[in-house]
């Protein structure tokens, strides 16, 4: 595999960074209350601890750094300094965003962090791409591309992201009917560990490529992304309810019925009283009235407003219940209609946070076939009500089949479901979710699906090797391409090192 000498007029900096999907915390907190026990601080010794959005993974680092500079040469000859510095010093290297993981994929303890953000958006309207620095935020990329009519063909639901961070972990978004986020992406520029620059394509160098898409920035350093864009749009919404089990085979029907959904979800009733008993399908079709396109805001205060009522779900039914007819009775009526595509992806996962210093947020995410997700709904049903967890949101999303990254897991058509579980920081909590998380997996393995990669490290060895049955391949690859493992970080270091 040739990799070319750094040509100063096409090197770009990025992150080969660790996102998830909607997650409720951005802002790191390290103020564990008096009396809570877990988790335990890193030994002492020097360097800075970093955390990330799950609270749940203290690590102290040699090293930490944030390039936010957006001129491009400056950029290159820093992040070059960082690698040449770590080699030397024989430590680890993590290139991140925003630390939105949750179980250390984006950490590495006594290692170099390196953070990016900022950067540039080069459009090319004529051809529906557009090229992005990879430490640049979602929302940025979604300020500019609104100013010229445009809009990401994919992205995550939350705007708090980094591009390459969304590539990293090939994350996936409300828009219908493609796949994760790295099947609309032309090209990328990789740093390798050796600072040499790689133009990975579907044409060129396209092992790089499928490594890097969902490789958790473990075989180089994105740089720069090329992706698809299309035109911002004024969508409409429709609202459908369900029984709870035929949402899978439901969702699709109407996404192959009708090629005019833009953008599309489900959620699912999480009442102990009728746990999962009905489904909601929002779609999302091209309003008539194009004439104008407001610019992309947000939901500003009815997301506040719908914040306040979110939280107070904890331990009370009864909140759950009124949040579910707001969802599938008021808000359907109420509905004002026309919102842009831009502005449906425009919302900040921080509008979430719970403020709460004893409890944190921690997501699930499961990949089931369509024709398997009343086993699903079963399996939850059978789990979840008798753990210690509240389960306060499900978000179904379509995910059409992956044919490119290495660790995939949409290896055909897959609804994904999106939980949100509210978790005490305490030994209690993390040991109850531990169970729970690996009785989930263990179930959906048994019905062909798979379970995301970057949140907390609860699955067994065995069940990462049943769920990403080509996890051995991209270890050899890595090893290949990074005998000096220069790169490292959780996911590495708690699964793939085994391999």
């Amino acid at each position: 595999m040739p990799v070319g000498p750094i040509a100063r007029r096409t090197v770009l900096i990025g992150a080969g960074a660790l996102a998830g999907g909607l997650v409720t915390r951005t802002v790191m907190r390290n103020d564990r209350p008096a009396g809570s026990v877990f988790p335990a601080e890193p030994m002492p010794g020097e360097g800075e601890i970093l955390n990330d959005a799950g609270l749940l993974s203290p690590t102290r680092v040699a090293a930490h750094v944030t390039l936010a500079n957006d001129r491009r040469e400056a950029l290159v000859t820093s992040l070059q300094a960082e690698l040449a510095q770590a080699r030397s010093a024989g430590r680890p290297v993590v290139v991140s965003a925003a630390r939105h993981s949750m179980g250390g994929q984006s950490l590495v303890a006594n290692g170099s962090v390196v953070t990016l953000d900022k950067g540039w958006l080069e459009a090319d309207t004529q051809n529906k791409t557009c090229r992005v620095s990879a430490g640049m935020r979602w929302s940025e990329v979604i300020a500019r591309l609104d100013a010229i009519g445009f809009s990401p063909k994919v992205m995550q639901s939350n705007n708090d992201f980094g591009v390459a961070s969304t590539f990293s972990v090939n994350a996936h978004g409300w828009p219908v009917p493609w796949s994760a986020f790295g099947s609309t992406v032309r090209s990328i520029l990789l740093m390798l560990a050796s600072g040499e620059l790689a133009t990975c394509s579907r044409t060129e160098n396209t092992e790089l490529l499928n490594l890097a898409m969902g490789g958790y920035g473990l075989v180089g350093a994105i740089v720069e992304l090329e992706m698809e864009i299309v035109p911002n749009r004024n969508l409409e919404p429709t609202f459908e309810r369900m029984p709870g089990d035929q949402f899978g085979k439901r969702f699709v029907e109407v996404l192959k019925s009708d090629p005019t959904i833009e953008m599309a979800y489900g959620r699912l009733d999480v009442t102990i009283g009728s746990f999962f008993d009905e489904a909601l399908l929002i779609t999302y079709r091209p309003a008539e009235d194009q004439s104008q396109l407001p610019a992309a805001s947000g939901s500003g205060i009815v997301s506040h407003v719908a914040a306040k009522i979110f939280r107070a779900q904890l331990q009370s039914d009864r909140i759950k219940t009124l949040r579910w007819a707001m969802e599938t009775t008021i808000g359907p009526s109420m509905a004002s209609g026309l919102a842009t595509r831009n502005s449906l992806m425009n919302e900040p996962a921080v509008t979430l946070d719970d403020g709460d210093a004893t409890r944190t947020d921690i997501l699930h995410e499961y990949f089931v076939s369509p024709d398997r997700f009343a086993d699903f709904v079963a399996a939850c049903r059978d789990i979840i009500p008798s753990s210690y967890q509240e389960l306060l949101n499900v978000t179904l999303r379509f995910v059409d089949t992956d044919r490119d990254s290495v660790l995939a897991y949409a290896t055909e058509p897959r609804i994904a479901a999106v939980m949100l579980f509210s978790q005490e920081m305490t030994v209690r909590g993390e040991g109850d979710m531990a169970r729970m998380t690996a009785a989930l997996i263990e179930r959906v393995l048994e019905i062909g699906g798979t379970y995301y990669l970057p949140y907390r490290p609860h699955a067994r060895p065995d069940q990462f090797v049943r769920g990403y049955g080509r996890a051995a391949e991209f270890a050899a690859a890595k090893r290949r391409l990074d005998p000096d493992l220069l790169f490292r970080n959780g996911l590495w270091d708690n699964y793939i090192a085994a391999l």
